[in-house]
């Protein structure tokens, strides 16, 4: 394949660092995002000598506040050309306070907002430059610890727990995932989802007090998968565990729930997307 133009947000740790290195030795270029200046410029400094040649760009916003999200798809749009792939792979995990229930910029519960309504918006968000560049991917990162959003409880106002939060906001992404990708059917841009690895060697695992159980180039392998292989250019709307295709939570084939999270989703969003969103 041609080299592309990979955005991939939380590239400055685990995961997203692990694609970042993948992408470039490919003779991709490599967009990466991060919230700490020095922690971008420091994974991007790495991936350029691991990679000589490689062209590596960051971007630096806090996906934590909705209005650095929108600030980010703005600079991505006006500064890049194309964009082949998106990886929504930033991520709020259980914490190292777990009781302790923390908010985002705009007020809302913070493991919802950072790994549900930040992907969100900046993908309707660069889904111009998107579909400009097609065939496209968008990539969400989820987690095969998914629970069942409580419609009367979104925010966990009740009965806040971490982990259960993050695994709420994950399921939720699984939902709005499978909403995108109904809707942009046909368009030319697919949207997947996937669970790269069980208890990967990252920050998030070792700040909730879980011991790892896996390398983090356990979850680039099917990720990468997902961004590049010509063989799921058609793929759509599919939960991945790792490489094989599988059934998620029921709560993600239920019609009337997933359009009740989209209309909370949108009802929390106001002001953040745009008139076609």
């Amino acid at each position: 394949m041609n080299p592309r133009t990979i955005l991939v947000t939380g590239a400055t740790q685990g995961l997203g660092r692990g694609l970042a290195h993948a992408l470039a030795a490919r003779g991709d270029t490599v967009l990466l995002h991060g919230r700490d200046r020095a922690r971008l410029e420091s994974a991007a400094a790495e991936v350029r000598a691991a990679a000589p040649g490689a062209v590596v760009r960051t971007y630096l916003a806090d996906l934590s506040d909705l209005d650095q999200v929108a600030a980010l798809a703005d600079q991505v749009r006006a500064a890049e050309p194309r964009l082949d792939a998106l990886v929504n792979n930033a991520v709020a995990g259980g914490g190292s306070r777990p009781l302790v229930r923390e908010l985002s910029a705009q007020g809302h519960e913070l493991r919802f907002a950072v790994n549900h309504l930040a992907p969100y918006v900046l993908t309707r968000a660069l889904l111009p430059l998107l579909t400009a560049s097609r065939p496209a991917r968008v990539v969400n990162v989820a987690s095969i610890g998914q629970e069942a959003v409580d419609f009367d409880n979104v925010m966990l106002q009740r009965d806040y727990e971490g982990l259960r939060a993050y695994c709420r906001s994950k399921l939720a992404l699984i939902m709005a995932t499978f909403e995108l990708a109904a809707e942009l059917d046909g368009t030319g841009v697919t949207v997947n989802t996937l669970h790269p690895a069980h208890l990967m060697d990252t920050e998030g695992v070792r700040a909730y007090g879980l011991t790892p159980l896996v390398g983090v180039e356990e979850g680039v392998a099917p990720t990468l998968r997902l961004i590049t292989d010509p063989e799921l250019i058609a793929t759509t709307g599919r939960y991945f565990d790792r490489f094989t295709d599988v059934r998620a939570h029921d709560q993600a084939y239920d019609p009337a729930a997933r359009r009740r999270l989209m209309d909370v989703t949108h009802g929390l969003l106001a002001g953040h997307l745009s008139p076609a969103s």
